[in-house]
């Protein structure tokens, strides 16, 4: 009799949680007219200026370099027209945009320098974008007239890798001059239940190596620190909690079946045992 007792205690008990574990509607319809409202607003924090660096660029970066001229011909010359023509074939063909920058784009070599149509060879490592579209203005005019022509420089998109405890791991392109790190997370499907988010690494590449920093996401001065904002090439990897490491499931529910599972199994041996 106090055995079955024991297993009426423990089915009651699990049976509280699953009830009590329930969300109600009210905490999930949006737009609802509440009879008694405060407000939409219910907290607002002290505003956090960013701290934004200018982006050096570095060997293996993907450019978008684009030159036109008043003058057809040398539009020819300098690849505009091919180029221009070439990507939106195969954005009508379907392939994917960070694919196009990477077809017509231009990858700095390992000496620094990317090579142009009539112009030659232009050292950009090192620079930043404003500084590159100038350098490249200085070469065109040796073949153009003052303003008879334009000239283009931008990244080829932000890339960046996701590794570890992502919803949705793998590298991506963000067509986007500024990228966030939240912004980031949330293209590559937002962490998993299990992910560390005060300890992410965010393996970050320099002109004289790569280093490891560990980011706490979790705090809000992460907004006006120089890992706010993302920079090309990033690795951002999530580890697993201990949770992940004894088997425990990711959320309440998993786990108290998981506990139960447990208990009647036990509850049969014990049975099996007692019986014979």
């Amino acid at each position: 009799m106090k055995f079955r007792l024991k297993q009426v205690s423990i089915i009651a008990l699990i049976s509280g949680a699953f009830l009590f574990s329930c969300v109600p509607n009210k905490k999930l319809i949006y737009m609802q007219e509440l009879a008694e409202s405060t407000g939409p607003l219910v907290e607002s924090s002290q505003k956090y200026p960013y701290l934004k660096e200018d982006y050096l660029l570095q060997i293996n970066d993907i450019v978008e370099i684009n030159i036109v001229t008043t003058d057809p011909q040398m539009n020819e010359l300098l690849g505009s027209v091919n180029n221009t023509q070439q990507g939106m074939n195969q954005m009508a063909g379907g392939q994917g945009a960070g694919d196009v920058f990477f077809m017509n784009g231009y990858t700095i070599d390992e000496n620094g320098e990317v090579e142009l149509p009539l112009i030659g060879k232009v050292s950009l490592v090192g620079l930043n974008t404003d500084q590159a579209k100038e350098l490249v203005e200085k070469e065109v005019r040796r073949f153009v007239n003052e303003n008879e022509y334009f000239v283009r420089v931008r990244l080829g998109g932000i890339r960046f890798s996701a590794l570890g405890e992502f919803n949705r791991s793998g590298k991506f392109t963000l067509l986007q001059n500024r990228v966030t790190i939240y912004e980031a997370i949330a293209f590559a499907g937002d962490l998993n239940r299990v992910a560390k988010r005060d300890q992410v690494l965010l393996i970050r590449q320099y002109p004289d190596g790569s280093q490891i920093h560990k980011i706490n996401l979790l705090d809000r001065s992460l907004l006006n620190s120089e890992f706010y904002w993302l920079k090309p090439n990033d690795l951002i990897y999530a580890e697993p909690m201990k949770v992940r490491a004894i088997g425990a499931g990711n959320t309440f529910v998993e786990t108290i079946t998981l506990i139960s599972t447990s208990i009647t199994a036990l509850a049969l041996v014990l049975t099996f045992i007692r019986n014979n």
